[in-house]
């Protein structure tokens, strides 16, 4: 699909500083896998701009300078349209798609399309890849996968599988699980239906602004720790272990979340914010 932004130069040398990438710069399917976990690992997933009352701007400056050059991270718009401009740089084919998160949902049809994903084509390969650096959840993916129905994939320690639900409509329905707590699990569902920057624009301000949504309620952190993975609720902090431990405490006042902010997430707290104020207020 055609990139809106394809004439505006891009720091891709910046970008692999920032997320620490060493490796070969081709479009192939180890490369896609390798930059995927790097940019995983070194950007967290982060709310404080809708939690501050803005829409954080897709724009590529503004993306560069928040994700690459800044200690901040981003949710899903201001990641995958950052990956995006990465692999097309790299030569691959980069298809945007929406998605319909259905964690705790009972049926797919009562999400809307919330969430953004990336369809990969890569050179000289036929199967496409489902990739997606901005899921901030424990079932996310770490690489991107083939996609493939009913195969489990095992990416970077964690595993998950696509699988084509019976669903209404003209367009075949897939939907991506994680294996958890013992089961397989629902994740988001989506289409190949090809979506623009425009699209995510509206989404984008929708799930900022909206009074209903999440994101301008409360802090919602996630990142990766050497040997596993970090998230912020509120004012409940979870670490899970790669063993499956897990524990859990309650932050106890705002000079605390800053800090854990600030130290554990890596992130510079926008001017102003108090992440647990806003969050009681909201």
């Amino acid at each position: 699909m055609a990139d809106s932004t394809r004439e505006t130069p891009f720091d891709l040398d910046g970008y692999c500083e920032r997320i620490g990438w060493r490796g070969p710069r081709r479009a192939d399917a180890d490369t896609l896998r390798g930059l995927h976990l790097a940019h995983l690992r070194a950007i967290p997933f982060e709310n404080l701009d809708a939690l501050a009352g803005r829409a954080p701007s897709l724009r590529l400056a503004d993306l560069t300078a928040k994700l690459v050059r800044g200690r901040r991270g981003g949710y899903c718009y201001e990641h995958n349209t950052l990956f995006a401009r990465v692999l097309r740089e790299l030569g691959y084919g980069v298809t945007l798609l929406a998605a319909r998160v259905v964690v705790g949902a009972e049926r797919i049809e009562d999400r809307p399309r919330t969430h953004s994903a990336l369809l990969v084509e890569v050179p000289g390969t036929a199967e496409p890849y489902l990739a997606d650096v901005g899921f901030g959840s424990i079932g996310s993916l770490l690489e991107a996968v083939p996609l493939r129905a009913d195969t489990e994939f095992h990416d970077a320690g964690r595993r998950h599988r696509l699988v084509r639900p019976p669903h209404p409509g003209p367009l075949e329905t897939w939907l991506l699980q994680a294996h958890l707590d013992g089961g397989w699990q629902g994740q988001y569902a989506f289409t190949l239906e090809p979506f623009t920057a425009s699209d995510y624009e509206v989404f984008n301000w929708h799930v900022a602004t909206d009074p209903r949504s999440p994101f301008n309620r409360r802090p919602y952190l996630q990142r990766l720790v050497p040997g596993g993975h970090l998230s912020l609720d509120g004012d409940r902090i979870v670490e899970t272990r790669d063993d499956g431990t897990v524990t859990e405490r309650k932050l106890t006042g705002d000079d605390e979340a800053r800090r854990v902010v600030e130290e554990e997430f890596g992130l510079d707290v926008p001017a102003g914010l108090v992440p647990l104020r806003a969050a009681r207020a909201s």
